[in-house]
């Protein structure tokens, strides 16, 4: 027992202290415990098959999916909307909906659908993410005070009663303590996050090397020289794959890039696909080709070929996601400079065979601070150009590749990473919702139907490849909460989590039921920092029960403080998940939440032993 309280604590020491990485910290707690024979292999390593782990893993890819999509940033925009300018509004809207929310889903879950939506909303208004999202994280726990199902602690204590033969607990029994827990959240918070959250700069570091693509767009005109061309009925482009009609010969104007329109039964499912133009590319009547070259080549061409020229001031549709400027869906532009050995020196760009071997367009040349935009075919390539290339995104980070003949400029799949999916956002919106439903409904177990969700993200395109979803999960999150886990099992399995709890109830009940529910409630409380609030709910509610009856009072008093305790644990990052998902996001430290957390669970603390007896009275047993 000493020995794994001795290894707690150092923990502990690291953690404030944090000169090492918190991830690392835990590892070595659990390295210690397996060496001192405290826990096996097997019960070490068992956090890292914990549903709540792998519950995080599917959360972290669904909430990229949420934020690469754009739906973050839609739904943000209507909190924002509500909050206006106000950033004290914006923190209690932000709570309420949270603590709303929390109420029905996991707090897990919960904290997943607000994390994305948060960050772009804060981006968007300019609004530090460190003032928002702890208080947001803490607000879901709050919300789980609400109903039965919000939150463990409440069906363990629901399930103590009723296998003692008492009357279990309503739906909404627990609502007014609940109420009173968002009230003293947000007013307490309200300072704290002023005073100590906020501090750090959370603007996004940019990356040093290569343009971004606006910069590109305008520094070679792409806008003054693109022009929008729907395919009419009776369009003889239809007829043939656009090898077969000669058009940069015959008009000197390339076709870039095809949309297509692809509606399903409802208006809601309605997506645009995005495909570059190729040798083999065969368009179809409603289509909106982008063309480049010339207006009066451009205007002769759709006049010959039964194709509308649309004004570039308006979108191709009634669809207001779809702008007249280029999107950068799943195509994508970057600056590709010839070295001197380059096999492409002193070859003419259709003889280049960048599309054939690479799947890329050429759409201009910068030479000697001078660009090329028309008859590219027939220029021929020299030492020190820098070309304009369009196509996937993959392609342009294959051609990267290929360092002895060119350079890509920039870093094309991190610039990918920072193009918005919109046309998107409804499938995702759609998962979403139906990975909610599923919690909500209890149709599959929750750790199922997040891990449906997020493989559904990626299978449906919300984020572009297995990839990036991977890079979505916030690995030093998830290690610390799997390397911490098991150490609640050591401390259950040397009995020190029962003779701390036994010890501190029996010393107190000597001092009156309020004393004695202090006790348990404060218990509950340490205790969760260190062991899940399922656990601690588990090990102290028959403590609560037994201690109940031997002082001849009412049990559910007792009981709710357990649940109560456990749940509104806000002093340490992974006392919870909520409080771990947030961690990297909003760049805390493990002090951040000693600051906030610990005055907050006090005052919290000090508040429910006074609120819990007016609602559910000592009475007699």
């Amino acid at each position: 027992m000493l020995t794994t309280l001795l290894i707690l604590g150092v923990s502990a020491v690291l953690f404030v202290q944090g000169r090492i990485r918190s991830d690392l910290v835990a590892l070595c707690s659990l390295l210690c415990l397996i060496m001192f024979g405290i826990l096996s292999p097997e019960q070490a390593l068992s956090g890292f098959s914990n549903s709540i782990v792998v519950m995080m893993v599917g959360l972290f890819v669904v909430g990229g999916a949420i934020f690469r999509t754009g739906l973050a940033k839609m739904m943000g925009g209507r909190i924002m909307k509500l909050a206006g300018r106000s950033e004290l509004r914006l923190l209690v809207l932000t709570m309420l909906v949270t603590a709303g929310i929390g109420a029905f889903v996991s707090n897990t879950g919960t904290v997943a659908l607000m994390l994305p939506i948060l960050v772009s909303l804060a981006a968007d208004g300019g609004i530090q993410t460190s003032r928002l999202l702890m208080p947001m994280a803490f607000a879901s726990s709050m919300g789980g005070m609400l109903t039965l199902i919000g939150t463990p602690p409440n069906l363990v204590v629901n399930n103590q009663l009723q296998e003692a033969g008492m009357e279990g607990l309503g739906f909404f029994a627990f609502t007014p303590i609940g109420l009173v827990c968002i009230v003293t959240g947000i007013l307490v918070l309200i300072p704290l996050s002023r005073r100590f959250l906020g501090r750090h700069d959370d603007r996004a570091e940019h990356e040093a090397k290569g343009k971004s693509l606006s910069q590109l767009i305008d520094e070679y005109q792409i806008i003054n020289n693109l022009y929008r061309l729907r395919v009419l009925e009776d369009s003889p482009l239809t007829e043939h794959p656009l090898h077969d009609l000669q058009i940069p010969d015959l008009y000197r104007v390339n076709i870039v890039e095809v949309r297509r329109r692809h509606s399903g039964r409802h208006s809601f499912l309605q997506t645009v696909s995005q495909t570059m133009a190729g040798s083999d590319t065969r368009v179809a009547r409603g289509d909106v080709i982008y063309v480049m070259g010339e207006f009066e080549d451009v205007a002769r061409f759709a006049r010959e070929y039964g194709a509308e020229m649309i004004n570039r001031k308006t979108s191709e549709d009634t669809d207001s996601l779809l702008k007249s400027k280029l999107k950068f869906d799943e195509i994508g532009i970057a600056e590709m400079l010839l070295m001197r050995n380059s096999d492409l020196i002193n070859m003419p760009v259709k003889s280049s065979g960048l599309r054939a071997k690479y799947g890329v367009n050429i759409l201009a040349i910068q030479r000697d601070n001078h660009y090329i935009f028309h008859n590219l075919k027939d220029v021929k390539l020299q030492y020190g150009d820098t070309l304009l290339i369009q196509g996937t995104w993959t392609d342009i980070a294959r051609l990267s590749e290929k360092t002895f003949e060119w350079v890509v400029v920039g870093q094309p799949l991190a610039e990918a990473s920072k193009v918005t999916l919109t046309h998107k956002a409804p499938l995702a919106a759609g998962i979403m919702l139906l990975m909610i439903a599923a919690m909500v409904f209890n149709w599959v177990p929750a750790v199922a139907a997040v891990l449906i969700a997020a493989v559904l993200m990626v299978l449906c395109g919300c984020l572009r490849n297995v990839e990036e979803a991977y890079r979505t999960i916030n690995w030093e999150s998830i290690v610390l909460i799997a390397a911490m886990l098991p150490m609640s099992v050591a401390l259950e399995k040397t009995g020190a989590s029962e003779a701390i709890s036994h010890g501190l109830v029996v010393g107190l009940g000597g001092f009156g039921p309020f004393a004695l529910m202090a006790g348990v409630y404060f218990t509950a409380s340490l205790l969760t920092m260190f062991i899940s609030n399922t656990a601690t709910a588990v090990l102290l509610a028959p403590i609560a029960l037994q201690s109940a009856a031997s002082m001849g009072i009412s049990p559910y008093p007792l009981l709710l403080a357990v649940s109560v305790g456990t749940s509104m644990c806000f002093a340490s990052p992974f006392s919870t998940p909520p409080n771990a998902l947030v961690m990297p996001a909003g760049k805390y430290t493990f002090m951040d939440y000693v600051k906030v957390g610990v005055p907050l669970q006090v005052i919290m603390g000090l508040v429910m032993v006074v609120v819990i007896p007016l609602f559910f009275p000592f009475g007699k047993a």
